[in-house]
């Protein structure tokens, strides 16, 4: 280093090389360069007189300086000068132990921490030191002293992880390997986040007596992590935790659904000083349900993503009681502390009629995950079999006891357990049996984990009968064994009951904090929508995986299953790395951090040894060695052109020393302008780029060329029948239809491609397969034509419909019925109830949407709201196809004279039905939006 500045000389030695150039000086004073020669005649004659020969006393001055300056450059080229030094200073008592932290702190400059790395392990090879490298966040630890070879291919294989580094494990590793030896230098590469092992590794290292510890990249960490997510009742929160708190800064906020779509953002901002912060994203509870991944921008770490699973899902939670809230005295109400406990963490709607064959109804159809009754004893039949149906698809009924309850009859369909008639009073005046505490909770049950409270006691309850799976139905109980919360699995839904009201009347429960955390887990557990997917508990297998770099990839590697089953929170490990475990049909989430913990810098503790901090550097070490000797190669290329000047060798061919001059400056500039990248040009025009110019310009109906001539021309003729009654009718103007080869033709440039079927065509290849359905998923919609009368897909036994089968066997294709009554394309321009072509009793089959009851009910599709595949028997371009002089080609099977123009409808409705998408899906579903926005 000099006077303290990041500048150092690798052979600093070499510097007194500068001592030289006087003598350098004086030596090229000796011999100057040959004098310039002028022909002059005369001097000829002269020349055979006089032989003696005379020399110039000393070289210019600008000349002599210039040789002294390349001199000196490659004097300080020798010496090696580095901008921002890495400390070299190895000792070579004994092997070098390096340990790298490699957690997912480490993957925003891992690079530079490679570079630090392979730096000391190339000193090491240079002083013929074995090399034993650990990776605190590798499950297997290979500590072996080595070569510097095998060491740096060691480096070069490693990556980050998505883990928390173990500290402690890697430095057992490292002291089991070595046993007596003594390393040279501990290397520790620290990503500077503190660790609860951390301390007594650092304290281990003082153990192995080394001769010097190097702690490298202690002091400039800098590391951001999401620690929690909230779902709150107008908002999300987020909190974040981080390391570098010196000034105030920002961070943007994304949040993306299960599809990797970004649908809201937000900001979160840290104030000087504040190692943690709390930032918000405002969106719709619909919105903000459908959020699967949080992600902070710019921040590519696995602590920088926040995954979410069903249990951060706002439920809609409805609730019904058996009695009138009292508004004078609202804490009487059975529904007032339910509400107040989980109005922050559900949205609640209440029913708005207390007729329950009125209100109950209602409620179902707003889809709750959770339906909540407050002491209900009868329930109407009707009402009670669509509960139970709603249960059955996964909704989750919670029920509290009362005097309807118990005095209700018994055998209700509607309880998890089978309930005695009449309620139990404790502490009463006819009662020797004390009000009881809450018994400890089951360590498998879904309050497990809970603490138990001693401070809440039930005076009234309703009991269960004695049954062989009463014990398996308890979640909770009371001291002296009676069931609290029973609850039984109906169907993909669930059935709670609380044997007590949801006011204080028979406990003090209901207006205990403890109360709030009961009421979440059991709304936690339910299904954000009834119907859906959930993981729940038990063993789940690993599905997705985060990298060290925050992307979440398919599970592989060593990660083993998650286990639910004792009830506790599961903490990310070499074991069970962060991301979701489970399947596509539930999963959990897992993550790196937990709510409430935070990031803290590493505390490196006093050792006995000599201790040196230091950066990492990475690539902000600049070695001016090659610089240098370009600049001397430069000069010394000047200084030869200035001889050959002076010495007449340009005057000789004609030339002036002023040309000379500037022909040294072009041939610079032209070195200049060759070493400079070169322009980059477009492609030349290629065949068939004025056809895709074209379809790019306009709408074009398109048609599968299947090499049999009378079928393509039929399908030739009939699309340009059909855009020309487009442009007739429509607004749209299509350009005139065009064939397509399916193994070549950009087929995403055609929103609908008619495909007859031809007994002469070849089978499509794999790939032409492939390309179809990658067309039809990524939107477009293949229209597929028998032309036999299909009547139906299955039974059908002619050849073109068996060809049909042969394609449609290699199709990911969903199911499909015929064109319902409802569906959008009869009504996407024309009223249609049929769509006929050259036959008219063949369907057009679609996409098939679930079924339900009530066709305003029925959901738009994805996909833009259309079907990527139609199938018909009807032969609509015959239909659709005239001649030259605009006479139909082929006559209509039977010969209605109406048939033509419906087919012409037919093809409108179709062609609306692509391009409209989900305009008219909305259209259909206008009256079931409103409905669904209370409009």
């Amino acid at each position: 280093m000099i006077a303290g500045l990041p500048f150092a000389f690798g052979a600093p030695a070499i510097l007194f090389g500068l001592l030289a150039l006087p003598v350098i000086w004086w030596l090229l004073r000796l011999t100057p360069p040959r004098p310039q020669a002028e022909p002059f005649a005369p001097l000829a004659i002269l020349a055979r007189v006089l032989k003696r020969e005379e020399t110039p006393a000393r070289s210019p001055w600008w000349l002599t300086a210039l040789r002294l300056l390349i001199a000196a450059l490659v004097i300080l080229a020798l010496a090696e000068p580095v901008l921002n030094p890495r400390d070299r200073a190895l000792s070579s008592g004994g092997p070098l132990a390096l340990i790298i932290d490699n957690g997912w702190a480490s993957a925003p400059d891992w690079q530079a921490r490679t570079l630090a790395a392979e730096t000391l392990i190339e000193e090491a090879g240079n002083l013929d030191i074995p090399v034993s490298v650990v990776f605190t966040a590798n499950r297997r630890h290979e500590a072996t002293p080595t070569t510097f070879e095998r060491a740096r291919d060691q480096l070069h294989a490693a990556k980050p992880q998505p883990l928390r580094p173990e500290r402690s494990a890697a430095v057992t590793a490292l002291t089991a390997t070595l046993g007596q030896t003594r390393p040279g230098t501990v290397a520790y590469i620290t990503d500077g986040i503190e660790t609860a092992d951390a301390a007594d590794a650092l304290n281990r290292l003082s153990a192995l007596e080394a001769a010097a510890i190097r702690i490298i990249g202690a002091d400039e960490a800098n590391a951001l992590a999401l620690t929690g997510a909230d779902n709150g009742t107008e908002a999300l929160s987020l909190t974040a935790s981080r390391l570098d708190t010196a000034a105030a800064q920002n961070f943007g906020l994304t949040a993306s659904d299960s599809k990797g779509r970004e649908i809201a953002a937000g900001e979160i901002r840290f104030e000087a000083g504040e190692p943690e912060a709390t930032g918000t994203i405002s969106a719709p509870f619909e919105i903000r349900n459908d959020i699967a991944r949080l992600d902070v921008t710019g921040v590519d770490t696995a602590a920088s993503v926040r995954l979410l699973d069903e249990s951060f899902r706002r439920r809609r939670v409805a609730l019904i009681s058996g009695e009138a809230a009292d508004i004078a005295q609202p804490l009487l109400s059975p529904l007032y502390y339910i509400k107040r406990a989980l109005s922050p963490y559900a949205d609640l709607i209440e029913a708005g009629n207390e007729e329950m064959s009125a209100s109950i109804p209602k409620l179902l159809a707003q889809s709750p995950a959770v339906i909540v009754m407050s002491d209900i004893g009868t329930l109407p039949e009707d009402i009670s079999k669509s509960l139970d149906e709603w249960i059955d698809r996964g909704g989750t009924l919670v029920r509290f006891a009362g005097p309807r309850l118990a005095a209700a009859p018994s055998g209700s369909q509607l309880l998890p357990v089978l309930l005695r008639k009449g309620e139990r009073e404790l502490g009463g005046a006819l009662s020797w049996i004390e009000p009881q505490p809450l018994a400890d909770y089951p360590a498998t049950g879904p309050f497990a984990g809970l603490p138990t409270p001693r401070d809440i006691t039930v005076r009234r309850q309703v009991l269960a009968e004695p049954s062989s799976d009463l014990a398996a139905r308890t979640w909770a109980s009371l001291a002296d064994g009676t069931p609290l919360v029973t609850a039984t699995d109906r169907g993909a839904g669930r059935i709670v009951l609380f044997h007590v009201t949801a006011e204080a009347s028979w406990s003090n429960l209901p207006i205990s904090g403890h109360f709030v955390d009961m009421l979440r887990r059991v709304v936690q557990l339910s299904r954000a929508v009834a119907g859906g997917g959930e993981a729940g508990s038990g063993i789940l297998p690993p599905w997705r995986l985060l990298d060290a770099d925050g992307a979440l990839l398919p599970a592989s590697g060593d990660a083993r299953p998650l286990d639910l089953t004792a009830g506790k929170a599961v903490q990310a490990g070499p074991d069970n790395p962060p991301g979701l475990y489970g399947g596509e049909d539930g999963f959990v989430a897992l993550n790196l951090f937990s709510p409430g913990e935070a990031l803290t810098p590493i505390n490196i503790p006093e050792f006995e040894v000599p201790v040196t901090r230091s950066a990492i550097t990475g690539d902000n070490a600049i070695d001016f060695r090659p610089w240098l000797f370009a600049a001397a190669l430069v000069a010394l290329l000047a200084d030869t052109l200035i001889v050959l000047i002076l010495n007449g060798a340009f005057r000789r061919r004609g030339l002036k020393p002023a040309s000379a001059a500037a022909m040294v400056i072009i041939a610079g500039f032209s070195l200049s302008v060759f070493a400079a990248p070169g322009t980059g040009y477009a492609q030349d025009a290629r065949p068939g780029d004025i056809d895709l110019l074209e379809s790019l310009d306009r709408t074009r109906l398109a048609y599968v060329i299947t090499g049999d001539d009378d079928t393509d021309t039929i399908s030739k003729l009939g699309l340009d029948s059909l855009s020309r009654y487009l442009s007739s009718r429509t607004a749209l103007e299509p350009g005139p239809s065009i064939g397509v080869d399916i193994e070549t033709a950009p087929l995403a440039l055609y929103p609908l491609i008619y495909w007859p079927m031809s007994e002469d065509a070849d089978i499509p290849s794999p790939g032409a397969i492939s390309r179809i359905d990658a067309y039809m998923k990524s939107g477009g919609t293949v229209l597929f034509d028998t032309r036999d009368r299909i009547v139906d897909l299955g039974s059908g036994s002619s050849a073109l419909t068996m060809r049909l089968q042969q394609i449609l066997a290699n199709l990911d294709i969903p199911p499909l019925e015929p064109v319902p009554a409802d569906h959008v394309l009869t009504k996407s321009f024309f009223l249609l109830d049929t769509f006929p072509g050259r036959y008219s009793d063949g369907p057009l089959w679609v996409e098939a949407l679930p079924d339900t009851d009530n066709p305003a009910e029925r959901p738009a599709r994805t996909g833009d709201g259309v079907s990527s595949i139609l199938i018909t028997g009807n032969d609509m371009a015959a239909a659709w196809a005239v001649d030259d002089q605009g006479f139909p080609m082929f006559a209509t099977i039977p010969a209605d004279p109406w048939q033509r123009e419906y087919a012409f409808r037919a093809g409108v409705n179709i062609v609306m039905y692509m391009l409209t998408g989900n305009y008219k899906a909305d259209q259909v579903h206008i009256p079931a939006l409103l409905e669904r926005l209370g409009q």
